[in-house]
């Protein structure tokens, strides 16, 4: 199958007029290699794809010990891909559209207490250059519950620190303004100053946290160094700067926040990847609904 102009195409697509991560097209890439290298040799263009075929790799990863969540994926890529065929003339019908996306459990997502937080942020040594940064990542992270990438590819003059609020570009290269409380405020510019700069004064292109190089910090090190003061305060699989997201969420939830104020905070494109975060405390739930409903308590 002569496929790799009609996959450059489409990756371009992703990249250009979907605004997709690199990581993203990645991601496509991979399913949609494996998907093409499990077709049989008879087939030798995109228009010979049937839905059995597609019913076949997913059944075919099952197999291969993959869970639910990956096939649904896997499925998810082939179905974007042949929109994209249809759309651009490439085929005239698209075999994946009456494919069943495979059952996903959500797994609830994990979180520090509210208790746990402020031993959390305590963990760095504010004494030394890299602990008062890393004092400030932790403070933003979960003062304003941004990714892990939005927070890496943050400039001086992406913050408003007067009014006290950040523009990050999200996935889809989505802008969205983000408030941040009063103790990211001051750790920040604490970390700012002893940089020797200021708000008012560094040009706004600098990277906002940076190395021991002055160079803007990676992605690596901010997993690793998060993940370490985490593990001091909690137990789990899951120990990386997400968790600060996942628990800037919660507790707003848990504070009586408004889930369409959260989703757009979390900068999500629907509801119901922010919805998650209503099941996180039942027992809660409880007490709300006995508090207010006319029968609650009988």
């Amino acid at each position: 199958m002569d496929s790799d102009t009609t996959l450059s195409e489409f990756y371009h697509f992703l990249e250009k007029e979907r605004g997709y991560s690199y990581h993203t097209i990645k991601a496509y890439q991979n399913d949609l290699s494996r998907f093409i290298s499990f077709l049989p040799s008879n087939i030798s263009g995109f228009d010979q794809v049937n839905r059995q075929a597609i019913r076949g790799f997913l059944a075919s990863e099952f197999d291969n010990g993959l869970t639910g969540k990956t096939v649904a994926r896997r499925l998810a890529s082939i179905k974007s891909f042949y929109k994209y065929l249809v759309k651009s003339e490439h085929v005239s019908n698209n075999p994946a559209i009456h494919v069943k996306t495979p059952k996903v459990s959500k797994s609830l997502p994990n979180f520090v207490d509210q208790k746990v937080i402020e031993r959390l942020m305590e963990s760095p040594d504010d004494s030394t250059p890299m602990g008062l940064r890393d004092r400030s990542i932790l403070e933003l992270f979960y003062s304003t519950g941004i990714r892990l990438n939005e927070l890496i590819q943050l400039d001086v003059g992406h913050v408003d620190i007067v009014n006290q609020l950040i523009k990050v570009k999200g996935k889809g290269d989505k802008e969205r303004l983000i408030p941040f409380g009063n103790r990211a405020k001051f750790w920040i510019e604490n970390y700012l100053n002893n940089r020797g700069l200021s708000f008012n004064s560094a040009p706004s292109h600098t990277p906002l946290f940076v190395n021991a190089k002055d160079q803007r910090v990676p992605t690596s090190t901010v997993q690793r160094r998060m993940r370490n003061y985490i593990k001091f305060v909690a137990e789990g699989n899951r120990l990386g700067p997400h968790i600060l997201r996942h628990s800037f969420a919660t507790h707003l939830m848990d504070n009586g926040a408004d889930i369409r104020a959260v989703k757009d905070l979390l900068g999500h494109s629907s509801l119901s990847s922010t919805q998650v975060y209503t099941h996180i405390q039942p027992e809660k739930m409880k007490k709300v609904y006995k508090q207010a409903h006319p029968h609650g308590e009988k």
